[in-house]
């Protein structure tokens, strides 16, 4: 059972899929290398490359929480690496989102290993940017939402699809058939929700659908075959 409240489910949900698909871009972009950062600098060096971050917050092992920038005493609200992540916690003011509002967040119910990626997932998705980097330090990890240009946003690809919203479900299946729409919408593609069915008008002509009424909550997606 999720220890996270409804709003933060929904909006993982919402939001999970367009994440996951920038993650893949970032992946391709950024060498598995030893790595810097100077977050005075809001910069990440991986190999040769260097791209601009921000910091969300980190996960500390041990304890089994998550500790915002702006709570961390050696950042802070105003730290350079912090204001730009500040829209998450006003956010979840209006909308009532704890896990965006308090300074540290509980995740030791969390099983499977630690929950800190999630809470970096939603907050990238509200954020928007170039994706996020967990950067692991001796005693947990640090997350980095990567904010730079030269990381290109992906193309809709109606043939990863199905692969992409499984991942997203997994991570936060509350609502699939919202992390579908929300998707397609996020690219702009025209769809149509009834009842337990999505069809989407797909880009170059033909049509594609998904069934939401059994399971996996997520099936039948199908594509106009290639000629």
């Amino acid at each position: 059972m999720s220890g996270f409240s409804s709003a933060f489910e929904r909006l993982g949900a919402a939001l999970s899929a367009i994440v996951l698909s920038q993650q893949e871009i970032l992946a391709a972009r950024l060498p598995r290398a030893d790595w810097s950062a100077d977050l005075n600098g809001r910069t990440y060096t991986s190999g040769e490359t260097t791209v601009r971050v921000n910091l969300l917050g980190s996960y500390a092992s041990r304890e089994r929480t998550w500790l915002w920038g702006w709570a961390n005493a050696q950042f802070g609200p105003a730290h350079p690496a912090v204001v730009p992540t500040m829209a998450v916690r006003e956010l979840g003011t209006r909308l009532g989102v704890p896990e965006f509002t308090d300074p540290e967040v509980d995740l030791s119910w969390f099983e499977g290993g630690h929950a800190g990626h999630l809470i970096a997932v939603a907050a990238a998705g509200v954020l928007g940017g170039s994706g996020y980097i967990g950067a692991g330090y001796d005693g947990g990890s640090a997350y980095l939402l990567v904010d730079d240009p030269a990381i290109p946003p992906p193309a809709f690809d109606a043939a990863a699809v199905p692969a992409l919203i499984g991942k997203a479900v997994s991570l936060f299946p509350a609502d699939p058939q919202l992390t579908l729409t929300r998707f397609l919408a996020h690219h702009h593609v025209p769809h149509r929700r009834s009842g337990a069915r999505t069809e989407a008008r797909l880009p170059g002509g033909g049509t594609a659908s998904a069934d939401f009424s059994g399971e996996p909550a997520f099936a039948d997606w199908a594509t106009p075959a290639r000629v």
